[in-house]
């Protein structure tokens, strides 16, 4: 760069805007890929919370698409296409919890027999 501004290439006002641009590209590397070391993960979700999530959507998703029918937004066809749909999610899901409910009970169980056998099988 030198060499182009002592040829003449280059004059003074397009090296500071070559310069600016050069500082530009650098800081928003560093933006972009600068990992702090403080940063803190959120909470690891679970089996069963995500999947209560999914079914609060699911109840909600419901709700929405029986106010569009209400509203006439949706034909008598869409509608019924679209309720049966979110009522199998929303029974996937339900049936998906009560497993997760069962063993986490079996579990309970067993660790409150093991606990007044003292332990003992």
């Amino acid at each position: 760069m030198l060499a182009l501004i002592a040829f003449g290439v280059l004059d003074q006002s397009a090296v500071f805007v070559l310069f600016g641009c050069m500082l530009f590209a650098a800081a928003l590397f560093v933006y972009i890929f600068y990992q702090p070391e403080d940063m803190e993960a959120g909470e690891e979700k679970t089996r069963a919370v995500y999947l209560q999530e999914r079914k609060e959507a699911t109840y909600e998703n419901l709700r929405d698409l029986n106010f569009e029918y209400k509203a006439g937004k949706l034909s008598e066809q869409d509608y019924a296409v679209q309720r049966a749909l979110l009522e199998d999610e929303a029974a996937a899901i339900l049936a998906e919890l009560e497993q997760i409910e069962k063993a986490s009970a079996g579990v309970r169980q067993g660790m409150r027999g093991a606990r007044t056998n003292g332990g003992r099988a």
